[in-house]
């Protein structure tokens, strides 16, 4: 346990700016006598108490509802203490200096009524909550990403995995893999008993069905995890391609300049959009040339582009149909064809996409695999949607579809390193069982970090200091 979280805390639990409702909320170990100081009154546990909020004069701060939660029976496994006021900035920046100077004011005894409360840090109440036992760190992520949620489809994976509808499959793995883990300690245990603990068990078959549902487990946090950070599409090619109006055309709105003019656009214009519920990030890019007319701004627009591309997850190589007899034309793109080749990073798509088939619709009979396209009449628009989700890996998801980050990706892929060492190991029984209980107590180590069983503290803070304040 991080060594302040002993202390109590406080902070604004609404998004900062003017709204109807503002919360502050409080949490610690015992919080009671300071809900009597601030509010004159005790509270009934979980039911709303109306009234006002006054300062050290006497005088309302604001009038609202008071809500106490006792420990256990809270979000942090805390006594907490929320006030739901009206939701000015000013006001609510008022409550909170207010219970931060009642919280030292002596009681009777002549001690302070909640000392050392301070103010929370990011993410610390959701932190309280794991390290209490209330959620296990997947479902905790799950807030900030049900919070952060882009599209439908996210905020209601990132609520199945809040529910714990991915924690349950992980333990599920965890359950089969520790009765895997037992088997093979009996058998190192007991060598001298007659009876073979694996073969009886058939833990060559438990093995393989835990392989298996482990792959399935994978495919469905792949899924969740592009929903949660969707894809990176850069566009890029040769003033003029038309690469701006693929943009506005993707986007639904006129977003970048759209002009005759080469080198337009001199910086990056993103725009995430959404398709079947997986964000795209799409990012238009300065033309790429190298040309005498190219001028010191247009310079740094073009190496922003390379350097958006290096990033990308997919290209978008946009080709102008109207110039492809242009032996200048092919000779630059050919140049940019070869750069990509350089410039990308290993396993990322470039999709050849030509434009303007508006203006020369019998310029595409060999597209090479790519695409026909008219971003000024939409035409062939869908065919590239699609074409983008069959790139990034999307399948048509079920039901149970959870959220999932990198991070569970990386913990599951070394969970199926682990398990593919111990199925080459459990073929040699006598002679590598020793290895083999390793592999399987690291197989179960890696899950056990995506539910924070086995976590570093250092990557406790990661986690939770990318939440807002107040949560």
């Amino acid at each position: 346990m991080f060594a302040a979280s002993r202390d109590p805390i406080v902070a604004i639990a609404t998004a900062p700016g003017r709204g109807a409702v503002g919360m502050v909320r409080v949490s610690g170990r015992g919080v009671a006598p300071f809900v009597q100081a601030l509010l004159g009154r005790d509270l009934k546990p979980r039911e709303a108490t109306y009234g006002p909020w006054r300062d050290a004069d006497g005088q309302p701060i604001d009038h609202g509802l008071s809500l106490w939660f006792p420990g256990p029976h809270s979000y942090t496994g805390e006594d907490v203490l929320e006030l739901q006021g009206h939701g000015g900035p000013v006001v609510l920046q008022l409550l909170l200096a207010r219970c931060l100077g009642v919280a030292q004011s002596l009681g009777e005894d002549g001690q302070p009524c909640l000392p050392r409360l301070r103010a929370a840090r990011p993410g610390e109440f959701t932190e309280r909550a794991f390290l209490n036992d209330k959620l296990d760190l997947a479902q905790a992520e799950a807030v900030a990403d049900l919070i952060d949620a882009s599209t439908e489809a996210a905020a209601r994976s990132a609520s199945r995995s809040l529910a714990g509808v991915f924690s349950g499959r992980i333990h599920g793995l965890r359950d089969a893999l520790v009765n895997l883990r037992m088997l093979v300690e009996a058998t190192l245990d007991f060598p001298e008993e007659d009876i073979d603990f694996l073969q009886k068990a058939d833990a060559t078959g438990q093995l393989r069905r835990l392989r298996e549902a482990l792959a399935g487990v994978q495919a469905q946090a792949k899924q969740g995890a592009l929903l949660r950070d969707g894809l990176q599409v850069v566009i890029a090619g040769q003033p003029n391609a038309g690469k701006s109006s693929l943009l506005n055309a993707l986007a639904g709105a006129e977003l970048a300049i759209v002009t005759p003019v080469a080198g337009t656009t001199r910086d990056v214009v993103q725009q995430t959009i959404q398709i079947e519920g997986v964000p795209l990030h799409v990012v238009d890019t300065a033309g790429l040339r190298d040309s005498p007319d190219v001028d010191e701004v247009e310079k740094i627009g073009i190496e922003r582009a390379w350097g958006q591309i290096r990033q990308a997850d997919v290209v978008l190589f946009l080709h102008d149909l109207t110039r492809t007899d242009a032996a200048i034309y092919q000779s630059a793109d050919a140049v940019i064809a070869t750069s990509l080749a350089q410039a990308v990073a290993a396993g990322v798509p470039v999709l050849h996409v030509w434009n303007k088939l508006d203006q020369r619709p019998s310029a595409c009979a060999d597209l090479q695999g790519g695409l026909a396209i008219s971003a000024k009449q939409g035409e062939g628009l869908e065919a590239l949607r699609q074409r983008l989700l069959a790139l990034a890996g999307w399948q048509q998801p079920g039901d149970g579809l959870f959220m999932a980050r990198a991070r569970h990706l990386q913990a599951l892929q070394r969970v199926d390193e682990h398990l593919l060492q111990a199925d080459g190991l459990l073929a040699a029984q006598a002679e590598h069982l020793d290895l083999l209980a390793e592999e399987l107590r690291l197989a179960q180590q890696a899950l056990g970090e995506i539910t924070g069983e086995f976590t570093a503290d250092d990557l406790l803070g990661e986690i939770f200091s990318r939440f807002c304040i107040g949560k």
